[in-house]
Formats: structure tokens, sequence, C-alpha cells
């Protein structure tokens, strides 16, 4: 193209002149712009929408339907597609095409509400008239139909891409009512990115113009790839990557039910904050895959970052199910076996885990209790040996972020104090340097000054369990009204012990 453009402006210096219908590579050639690199949600500075991305396609050229095919190929299991009828919007009466119109735009705003990018298209037959004029008007009645669609939609999506060129007009000027948009860039090569007015119905939204004939097969679905709504907003790898930087950790709060689910994620929304769901081999063993499921769903419905973590996998077989499940990460518990049998054992798991790209929490040390009828006698307890650290972590952890519990015994406030300070203190020298976080299991009761002095000496995850169990039983001692009043009356007492563990680890307004 570039060489073409320099023949061209050679011919022009010798007086011929011409008329040219191109696309913007074309023009970006002849008149000099240097190609950068194309435009990300990242790049815009935005904040992570909540909405999912709407996507409509217009265009017939044969082009856009290979396109089409490749996205939904690729991408059909993270996409809702609606597809218009053109038969009922172009050829049947008023009534059938109204009802067309508000069926698509009603599901499409459910769709986006639900953060899952739509894809809003025509159907691929071509309808034709008798006659040119007859062909034009089922073109407008199809186009005139999309317009209608994304005016009524009622929710605001995270980005819009038009494509084709009509379609891409219409919508930004009738259905957006956009007087005016800044150009930021490109999402692709000839694939102008727009950022709609103050005065459209969307201020700010990025606005994608996806012409018919542009790009090979798969360029729809590289845009839409860098552009669709994650299933979840953030990964336990970056929610305490962001705990490191801040200097404040995340509660991981252990939950059994429906309603201990819905109290993390309510408190998560209203104090801002990330938090991770945490699952037990015990919860695991009532709730099954139907809690795992409620975890995931709420995880990604959720407006902060929220995760799942399965808790104390303490065999093979537990651990590698739930690899399978959707957990973000897990928890290969060898505290139980001998020093090198622990590393073995993490090691193994660590290396199937690293291939899901899913973070590991291993242990060194146990606490001495009864967890879900999982009980550690005294005898069987022994406290984090310092000295076993680097051993520990070099030939197992050397390409991983690894989570490393510290157990901590609990004999009385001014040891807790002297133990806890010292190999915290001991255990942050060490793994600050490599990448390692470490998490406190056993916290329930510590005082504020001791949590807030571990959160400074490098602590980055706190699980939270027992407290929360206690509000939720407490709830239960005196019902009032019918179970869906002793649902949310349990609901709510969780949710304030939980708040309140947000502002205590200092990730309040952190999300």
């Amino acid at each position: 193209m570039a060489v073409f453009a320099a023949g061209m402006i050679q011919a022009e210096l010798k007086g011929k002149s011409f008329l040219c219908r191109s696309a913007a590579s074309f023009v970006s050639a002849r008149i000099g712009i240097i190609p950068k690199a194309r435009i990300l949600p990242k790049d815009l500075g935005k904040k992570k929408e909540r909405s999912g991305g709407l996507i409509v396609v217009g265009s017939y050229v044969p082009k856009t339907t290979k396109q089409v095919e490749e996205l939904q190929s690729q991408y059909g299991h993270m996409l809702k597609s609606i597809e218009v009828s053109v038969h009922k919007v172009a050829m049947k009466s008023l009534e059938e095409r109204e009802e067309e119109i508000n069926r698509t735009a009603e599901m499409a705003s459910v769709f986006l509400a639900a953060h899952k990018d739509t894809l809003i298209m025509s159907s691929r037959e071509l309808i034709t008239g008798k006659t040119a004029s007859e062909s034009l008007e089922i073109n407008f009645k199809v186009s005139s139909a999309l317009v209608e669609v994304v005016r009524r939609i009622t929710t605001r999506p995270c980005y819009i891409l038009a494509k084709g060129g009509i379609t891409s007009s219409d919508l930004a000027t009738k259905a957006l009512e956009a007087k005016r948009a800044k150009v930021v860039g490109q999402a692709l090569a000839g694939i102008p990115l727009w950022e709609l007015g103050s005065e459209s119905r969307h201020p700010g939204v990025p606005y994608i113009v996806f012409p018919g004939n542009v790009g090979d097969s798969k360029a729809l679905a590289e845009v839409v790839r860098s552009w669709a709504h994650p299933l979840r907003l953030s990964s336990t790898k970056e929610i305490l990557l962001n705990a490191e930087s801040g200097g404040y950790a995340v509660g991981a709060f252990n939950v059994y039910n429906m309603e201990g689910v819905e109290a993390v994620v309510a408190a998560a929304e209203q104090e801002r904050s990330p938090a991770i769901l945490q699952v037990h081999p015990g919860a695991f063993k009532q709730g099954g895959i139907t809690l795992v499921a409620c975890c995931i769903s709420a995880a990604e419905q959720a407006s902060v970052p929220i995760t799942v973590h399965f808790d104390h996998g303490t065999s093979k077989k537990e651990l590698l199910d739930s690899l399978e499940l959707g957990f973000d990460s897990i928890m290969a518990d060898g505290s139980h076996l001998p020093f090198k049998d622990n590393i073995s054992y993490t090691k193994h798991i660590s290396n199937l885990a690293h291939s899901k790209d899913m973070l590991v929490e291993a242990e060194l040390g146990r606490l001495s209790g009864t967890e879900d009828d999982l009980t550690v006698e005294d005898y069987e307890a022994r406290l984090t040996d310092v000295n076993q650290v680097t051993v520990f972590q070099f030939p197992v952890f050397r390409r991983n972020n690894i989570l490393i519990n510290p157990a901590l015994d609990k004999p009385s406030v001014a040891e807790v104090l002297s133990l806890t300070f010292l190999f915290v203190q001991d255990l942050y020298a060490l793994s600050s340097k490599k990448g390692v976080f470490l998490v406190l299991h056993g916290a329930s009761g510590l005082s504020k000054e001791l949590v807030k002095g571990c959160i400074e000496r490098g602590v980055r995850k706190f699980n939270v369990n027992t407290e929360v169990r206690k509000a939720y039983m407490d709830s239960l001692r005196n019902p009032k009204g019918d179970l869906v009043h002793v649902m949310a009356s349990a609901k709510e007492a969780m949710k304030a012990v939980i708040a309140e563990k947000m502002h205590l680890f200092g990730s309040a307004g952190k999300a």
C-alpha cells in the first residue's frame, strides 16, 4: 500500500488527479501516518465495566459472514447470540416486526446486564425483492430495525462494535444519537475506534467501527477477544499482587451455602473490596459441584474482583478433581506429610496447576484443632520451621507464585505476639524477594494490632471461617418469620462480620 501511495504521489506531481474510494489503510499510507499499536481497553484508562459488550452485525458481504462464523466458532461459548429475523422485520406485518424488535432488545438488555458479551446479527439468508427498489426497501427495513433494537436496549454496554459501513453510521447517529466522537485510534488495522461524545446516549463508551470488507476471516474474532468482558474481573494472583503493591491483605472467606456466598459478595460490593470465596473439603463433601458452581457464578456476576479457592486439599484425588471444576486457585496441603514428601506432593500438584494458570497455596506447619470435622491433634501440630522455607521454596516454586501458610500456635496473647512477629518477619525477609505470598490460617480471635502487624510484615491473605460461621449459627438461635426471613437474617449477620474484616485487612475501597 505504501508503494502504491508513493507512486500516486509521483503521478500527482506530474499533473495527474485522482478520486479515491478506499479504506483507512490507504488513507494512512497516502498522507504518511505512522502506524501505531492498536488500542486495547487498558489503554483508555477506564475501569472495568460490569456490563457486557454489544456486537451488532448488519453487513451481508461474504467476508462478514465468514468473520461471524469464525467468531462463533472461537467464542460461541462466551457470547450470547441473538439472530434478528429479516423475514419478520422486512416482509411481515408491523405487529410481527415490532414483536421481533422488542424481543431482541429485551434479550440483549438482560444478557448485557448479566455481564455477557452479546452478538446481534441479521439472519444470514439474503432476501431480495423482485426489483432493485424492492431490494433497497428491504435493506432499509433491516437497517432501521437494527437501529430500533439498539435504541431500545436499556443496559449500557462496556463497548459497542458495529459491523458494516451503513450499520456503523446508522447506529452511531440514529440509535445512539451521537453528534460527535473522538477517534482514539484503531482496534485493528483499518478498524477505527471512537469514543462517543457527551451528547450521545452512552457518553464515553468505546465504539468500534468495523467496515464490512475489512480484515481477514479471523479479524472480527481477534477484536472481540481483545474487548470481550472477562468471565471474572480478576484472578487470585492479580488480587494478591494488588494487595502486595498496596500494602493490605485480602480475606478468604469459607462458604457452605448460598447465604454464605451471597454474604461475601454483598459485603465486597458494599465495601468495594476484593475477596476470595473459599471451599473447604468438608463443605465440598456436603455441597458438591453445586456449591462450587454457585461460587463461580457469584464471582462472575460480581461488580468487584472475587475469585474461588479450594482450601486444604490433602489428597491428590480431591486436588485433581478440583483442577477441573473452575477454581482460580487451590491449596495443596501436605503439612501432614514428612517434609520431603510435602515437597514432592506440592511440586506434583503445582506442576499440574501451572499448566492451567492456577495459583497454588502450600503449607508448612500445622495448627491443632477441628475444622469441618477434620481434626489435627495436639501431638500432630507443629509450628513452621523457618529454616525449611528456603529449602521448600526453591525446588518447588521456582517459576510459580505460591502461597505459604505459616501455622501459628496461640498459647497466650503474649506468646502469640512474640511467635507471630518472629517468624512472620523471617518469612517476609525470605519470600518478599521471590514473589511468594504469605497466608495466615487460624487468625480468629487475634487482636487488631496483631493482624495489622502481620500485614505490615507481608501477610496478604487471611483465612476467615470461625467468626463468620458463629454469626450464622447465632442468627438461627432465635429465628423470626418464614424461611426466607431466616435466610435473610443469616446473610446479614455474616455480611456484617465480613465487612468488618475487610476494613481490618485494609482491602475496603480497593476494588
